[in-house]
């Protein structure tokens, strides 16, 4: 009987030909089948594949006894058990570069809509309506830009909001000077970024220290009328907070594409906030993006399960050398 490879969620055709590829492995498929079909899956899985959607918890991988990698098709892992993971001696691994530039990218289309009104007048104008005073908007240029986060993909933001002409600030406790000066950031604490930002970006990890990391003091601090993009995570922001901050109008604008929880629950106080953008988790939905976070998961875990590399494993400090 061949090991099993369980991809639980949607996987580009050339990321999962490269495991079909793999000698001595079956793929199982269970995107979209239900949770039955991945429970029934996981019994015999060696190796389990997600995306976002699926949430692999502690219960979910007591189901699977003969784990030995999970792969996580992009970057964040808060959606997994690292804790549990770890606890079983079971590699986490992911694919961080992939998706930075169509992340980036749409982080940009996201601020061009929130700062010239392009949502509501564009549904304005498919109501009937021809009113062009009330979606007056305002440029980019010589705007000051704060990113929380400068990895990839607020490196990457960096550098397009250089080509519009913004002064680029940012906070990252991991970033030295040295490398935000090569990037062209000047790099402040975080209080003192978002008192300075025009425009807020969020490029950060989820985790117990970044949780709410914007809420109501740190919104309290903020310049009247800052705008605030977020792909990066929803429970980065107090939802409850921001949602206040707009109807006061501290908050100019939010566009938001990432959500806690998600999907976004249909009672979500966000939904009838004032001058808020959503999109539904889209920021890495690109053809091009699918096709690279596909070929480098899929390289990473084929490294993993024939040569037993785990370089690509973000826990890797939990296991004895």
């Amino acid at each position: 009987m061949s090991d099993r490879i369980v991809v639980a969620d949607r996987l580009g055709k050339t990321g999962l030909e490269m495991l079909r590829a793999l000698p001595g492995f079956e793929v199982v498929e269970t995107a979209g089948k239900g949770p039955e079909a991945l429970d029934a899956a996981l019994g015999e899985a060696v190796a389990l594949v997600v995306r976002s959607e699926t949430k692999v918890t502690a219960a979910m991988i007591g189901k699977a006894p003969k784990l030995k990698v999970i792969a996580r098709a992009g970057m964040g892992t808060d959606t997994i058990d690292v804790e549990e993971a770890s606890r079983r001696k079971i590699p986490v691994l992911t694919a961080p570069g992939a998706n930075s530039n169509s992340v980036a990218e749409y982080t940009f289309a996201l601020l061009l809509a929130l700062a010239r009104k392009i949502s509501p007048s564009s549904a304005s104008l498919a109501a009937g309506k021809w009113d062009r005073k009330p979606y007056e908007g305002s440029e980019l240029r010589d705007k000051t830009l704060g990113l929380l986060g400068l990895g990839r993909i607020g490196g990457r933001v960096a550098s397009i909001a250089k080509g519009f002409g913004m002064t680029v600030i940012g906070y990252d406790p991991v970033v030295t000077a040295e490398q935000a000066e090569h990037l062209g950031i000047d790099l402040m604490p975080l209080d003192m970024v978002i008192q300075r930002a025009d425009v807020l970006s969020l490029h950060v990890k989820l985790n117990s220290s970044t949780r709410h990391m914007i809420d109501e003091r740190r919104l309290n601090l903020a310049k009247k009328g800052v705008l605030i993009v977020n792909t990066a995570r929803g429970a980065l922001i107090d939802d409850a907070a921001l949602v206040k901050a707009l109807a006061d109008g501290r908050v100019g604008g939010a566009a938001l594409d990432v959500y806690d929880p998600e999907p976004l629950p249909a009672d979500s106080v966000l939904r009838t906030a004032t001058n808020v953008l959503l999109t539904p988790h889209l920021a890495a939905s690109t053809a091009e993006a699918q096709t690279r976070v596909g070929i480098e998961i899929a390289s990473a875990l084929s490294d993993a399960l024939l040569r037993n590399d785990m370089s690509a494993a973000v826990n890797l400090a939990a296991f004895p050398k």
